[in-house]
């Protein structure tokens, strides 16, 4: 009786044919980063959509050895995505950059893009519209998942340009 309670976890046990997504900003904190480690293992989280990762030497710190992260080659990145191995994730390099990481997830027979952003407050939201654009262009009608930080584009909570421009991302 007692696996009958984890009949709707992720693919970490082996019982269902969804992935479990989460997306959370770090803060580049390695404590933040530790307690993902510890959410991830007991809510049984597939992939993670991460902005603003701990990072040491241009390279993310603290994931454990059982998850693969893909992160860009720029200095700095913003964005990353971390997976579980029993999903087949390849990086589309020439998608991603500091702000930006897009990867073709492959389980069981489902092909999806993952695409995660982090929106610079000093860049145009044009530019970020042009490379959404992109992502959906390279996608070819598969599934899509896109994680954004839209937060990072204000300097104040209640910042109404800001506003106005989410408010456009989610039309889009």
């Amino acid at each position: 009786m007692a696996s009958a309670n984890n009949t709707n976890k992720g693919i970490n046990n082996n019982q269902q044919n969804s992935i479990r997504c989460m997306q959370i900003n770090l803060q580049h904190s390695r404590l933040a980063t530790d307690n993902l480690m510890n959410l991830i293992q007991q809510d049984y989280i597939d992939t993670v959509f991460v902005q603003e990762p701990h990072l040491i030497q241009n390279k993310t710190a603290g994931i454990t050895r059982i998850h693969r992260t893909c992160i860009s080659d720029d200095v700095k990145s913003w964005a990353a995505i971390i997976t579980a191995d029993s999903i087949d994730a390849v990086l589309i390099k020439q998608l991603c950059n500091r702000e930006n990481v897009v990867l073709e997830l492959r389980y069981k027979n489902t092909r999806t893009l993952a695409a995660n952003m982090y929106l610079d407050i000093s860049e145009e939201t044009d530019e970020r519209t042009a490379k959404v654009g992109e992502i959906l262009k390279y996608n070819n009608g598969s599934g899509i998942i896109i994680a954004m930080d839209s937060n990072s584009r204000s300097t104040g909570r209640y910042d109404n340009k800001t506003k106005q421009e989410v408010k456009r991302w989610k039309n889009i």
